[in-house]
């Protein structure tokens, strides 16, 4: 069976038992404090799980993408060398929302493997959870006589709390659940030992394919556990895994799902795929890694220095250090992979083919990027091992490579082995552990459990219509970050528009009788909206009034509605190629990433500001629509890839001729508000995305102001010509004129120099040295100067130049200096920037430092004293 029909068959089944087919949900988690990504299958219903949301289909059935790469589930560096782990992974999934339990579950897993997948029984075996003393958890009994009516009760093993009881992280939804896992050895095998002796013992053979998770309790942050609202059922079965099992495979990647991939590799690096072990690990991780990059990137998440980015990047970089190193292939070569991907997963997931173009771009840019810093790396590799005594690389420089240059250790390894060296590994793990240690106090967050003041009661947003409301305090908790403490209110009634969309959560005030306490920013997490403030009521159950910063509001909704306007533009100006891919808006700027593949010229630049600020003048009023997806898309709304929308949504629309977009965010009424629009940048963020930062309203307007009163004194410091472009201009080459003049003086000048320097030298042992001030305000001079001077052999040099109130030290030894008595110009010059309380470096033959202490006396004795 394909595995585009193994993906399928799953879905039709569940469908013939009522449940509703849903798409996946993207890859990349966005507004939510607890995930980066989906890690699992129930991640993207956790708000049904924890009550925050509405049972719109009791049951659901799909398959979600999601990643595994840190965290709770961090199986990276297993990746490609086992059988069966992976970054990305496809996880076919069925849900019930309170409605059937174990019976239906149990008996619906077995049908489907044994009846449908024609999978053979006699390979199975389940687990239940044997319970737990501890946590006064008790024998899953239940699921016991479930299973027991559909296989051997030998083949029923219990399973103990770290196996048997799910829990998705430290806090929320969790319970005890039963895996079917199947026995893949050989029929021979099989018989020497008993495969249930190896379930769960992490037997390459021996796979858990499918965990059926009955979720009863909520975790709380005290550790204590409290029963959901309702019972669910969370099942979750790697499609990866499943396809192995009825291929009969030995590898996950020997499978349909991998194999085009895998012989793409084979063949472009010409390394035969079962050969050798080392290249076989470097082909799997190929494989998989352009899976989890390429979707990651048609989410909207690009490989970047933070957190989701920075997972990205490192995935990327794993896969291009192993083809560096294994596959020997030194030029960016994942890129041409998607094109294998798209292939075979573009019709599942469609994002893949829509943004094909730029998935390939930015893979190809990061991939360019890293073996430049690879081949840095390496020479600041080299240049260590030139200044060390004996044969173990330092563990702290190990370290800087790693945390630098991003070398992986491993790779540091390979290359001291082959020049005869070792790396201090302790020393290495030292500096790794202090780094983390560090990043984990940074980022720690103690998170108190809720203190239910309301229990049961719903939040209400009222922030589209209202700017004020009485309300009071459902329930409350403390959180300390960084030895700071804030509170997190749920309000019954808000006007306060959470964080969502790129759109910055409401400031403002709730206001009780004897008190004013400022809301300092608003969030949400888990589908509820969050009040963050410095300090709780005096009586947290009085009723308030709670009041959004009007000014701040309107200038967010100024610039949320230009972008808006602005994106409609770009597509209109550039091509309906542009997408968004991602922006920022708040109270100052708006900022804008958009899928557009060279530099936007002046003249585009302003054709776009012209279209934006003539739709404001237009004075365009605001039209809000909910309807459901697929007749939002028939309407031309704008749907961005990475979002996810649930089956209602809201649609805004500024003239259905020009922009029509599904967003939630908070907008103005008409576009006359918005007052004026201004580009202020525009660049690049990867390759082929571009992002503009602009401003409106009274920014803007400051904007134009302080720009003519720069214009105006400008015109005033050139006497107020008619022509001002035409006077600076005049002005420059003027001045280019004059500083031609100056240095063929300076130039002459320094050949006097030369010949009373030369006259001038010293001789210690053997070696010519020539040391003074010198007065040339021309870098580059003095630097030719040294060259020339440092041409005779066994000559050192040292020049000194003052200038802005600092000392600059040029050093140059002749080549025979270097190269023979191996001595450094750049070791010097460090040595000699201590004496002036500077900094500095350069070549072996020449280098520079400057400095604030502007005296040479100690420096100049002690360039002397070293020869």
């Amino acid at each position: 069976m394909e595995s585009r029909k193994v993906r399928q068959t799953f879905l039709d089944f569940f469908k013939s038992k009522q449940h509703e087919i849903v798409a996946s949900a993207p890859m990349v988690v966005k507004n939510d404090p607890t995930l980066m990504f989906n890690n699992s299958g129930m991640a993207p219903f956790k708000d049904i799980f924890l009550g925050n949301s509405p049972i719109k289909f009791p049951r659901i059935a799909n398959t979600q993408k999601c990643l595994r790469v840190s965290g709770k589930h961090n199986d990276l560096e297993e990746v490609g060398v086992d059988t069966y782990h992976h970054t990305m992974f496809e996880m076919l999934g069925n849900w019930s929302f309170g409605d059937y339990f174990k019976t239906e579950a149990i008996a619906w897993a077995w049908e489907l493997l044994t009846e449908v997948y024609k999978l053979d029984k006699n390979r199975l075996y389940v687990t239940v959870f044997q319970g737990d003393e501890k946590e006064n958890l008790a024998f899953d009994q239940e699921a016991y006589d479930n299973w027991a009516k559909w296989i051997d009760k030998d083949r029923i093993l219990n399973g103990n709390k770290k196996d048997n009881f799910w829990e998705m992280g430290e806090t929320g939804p969790c319970g005890p659940c039963s895996e079917i896992h199947i026995d893949l050895r050989s029929d021979e095998e099989r018989q020497k030992i008993d495969g249930k002796t190896l379930v769960n013992n992490d037997h390459p053979q021996v796979i858990e394919i499918w965990n059926n998770v009955f979720m009863e309790f909520e975790r709380r942050a005290d550790g204590s556990l409290v029963k959901l609202p309702k019972q669910h059922v969370d099942t979750g079965m790697g499609f990866e895994r499943l396809c192995r099992a009825i291929e009969g495979k030995q590898s996950n990647y020997d499978t349909h799902v991998f194999l085009p991939l895998i012989n793409y590799v084979s063949q472009q690096s010409e390394k035969t795929y079962g050969r050798d072990e080392k290249t076989d690990i470097a082909i799997r991780v190929l494989s998989d890694h352009i899976r989890a990059i390429s979707f990651a990137i048609a989410d909207g998440q690009l490989p970047g220095n933070n957190k989701a980015g920075y997972v990205i990047r490192r995935i990327l970089r794993r896969a291009v250090r192993y083809y560096y190193t294994f596959l020997e292939v030194k030029e960016p070569f994942l890129y041409r992979m998607v094109k294998i991907l798209v292939n075979e997963m573009g019709d599942v997931f469609p994002e893949l083919k829509a943004q094909q173009a730029l998935i390939e771009n930015v893979i190809k840019e990061e991939e360019t990027a890293f073996l430049r810093t690879l081949g840095n790396g390496i020479i600041r590799f080299n240049n260590h091992i030139s200044q060390i005594k004996d044969n173990i690389i330092d563990g702290a420089f190990a370290f800087e490579l790693y945390d630098t240059y991003g070398f992986p250790i491993d790779l540091t390894q390979l290359i001291a082995r082959e020049q005869n060296y070792s790396v201090d590994m302790e020393g290495f793990a030292l500096c790794m552990a202090q780094q983390k240690e560090r990043s984990r106090a940074a980022a720690q967050v103690d998170t108190n459990d809720w203190v239910e003041l309301l229990p049961g009661q719903e939040s209400v947003f009222i922030g589209y219509e209202q700017l004020e409301s009485e309300t009071q305090i459902i329930r409350y908790r403390k959180v300390k970050s960084k030895n700071k403490e804030q509170y997190q209110l749920v309000l019954s009634i808000t006007p306060f528009y959470a964080e969502s969309g790129g759109q910055v959560g409401d400031t403002g005030k709730l206001i009780f009788e004897n008190e004013i306490i400022e809301v300092v920013d608003t969030k949400k997490e888990n589908g509820i909206t969050i009040h963050i403030t410095e300090k709780l009521p005096e009586n947290t159950e009085r009723k308030f009034y709670a009041k959004v910063n009007a000014v701040e509001r309107a200038d967010t909704e100024n610039n949320h509605s230009a972008t808006h306007l602005m994106h409609a533009a770009l597509r209109n100006i550039l091509g309906k190629h542009v997408e968004q891919k991602g922006s920022l808006v708040n109270q100052e700027y708006l900022r804008f990433d958009f899928s557009h593949f060279s530099k936007l010229s002046s003249e585009e630049i302003l054709e776009i500001e012209q279209m934006v600020n003539q739709k404001i003048r237009e004075n365009i009023p605001l039209e809000v629509k909910y309807m459901n997806l697929e007749d939002a898309r028939k309407l031309g709304a704008m749907a961005l890839f990475g979002e996810k929308y649930g089956e209602q949504v809201r649609v805004v629309t500024f003239d259905k001729n020009y922009s029509i977009e599904l967003c939630g965010g908070t907008h103005v009424s008409q576009t006359g508000k918005i007052g004026m629009f201004k580009i202020v940048s525009e660049g690049a963020v990867a390759a082929g995305v571009r992002r503009i930062e602009a401003i409106t309203a009274g920014a803007a307007e400051k904007y134009f102001n302080d720009n003519l009163h720069i214009l105006g004194a400008v015109k005033e410091s050139l006497k107020n010509p008619k022509d001002i472009v035409k006077s600076i201009s005049n002005l420059l080459l003027e001045n280019a004129q004059l500083n031609k003049e100056i240095e063929t003086l300076l130039r002459e000048k320094a050949k006097t120099i030369k010949a009373e320097l030369i006259a001038q030298r010293t001789t210690i042992n053997g070696v010519n040295i020539i040391v003074s001030e010198v007065e040339l305000n021309s870098a580059d001079i003095v630097k030719d100067l040294c060259f020339q001077l440092k041409q005779t052999d066994n000559t050192a040099v040292l020049l000194a130049t003052f200038a802005h109130h600092k000392i600059q030290l040029f050093v140059a030894l002749s080549n025979d200096l270097v190269n023979d008595k191996k001595l450094n110009a750049a070791q010097i010059v460090k040595k000699l920037a201590e004496e002036i309380k500077g900094g500095g470096g350069g070549s072996p033959a020449y280098a520079t430092a400057s400095g604030n202490i502007l005296s040479t006396e100690k420096v100049f004795q002690l360039f002397k004293q070293l020869f």
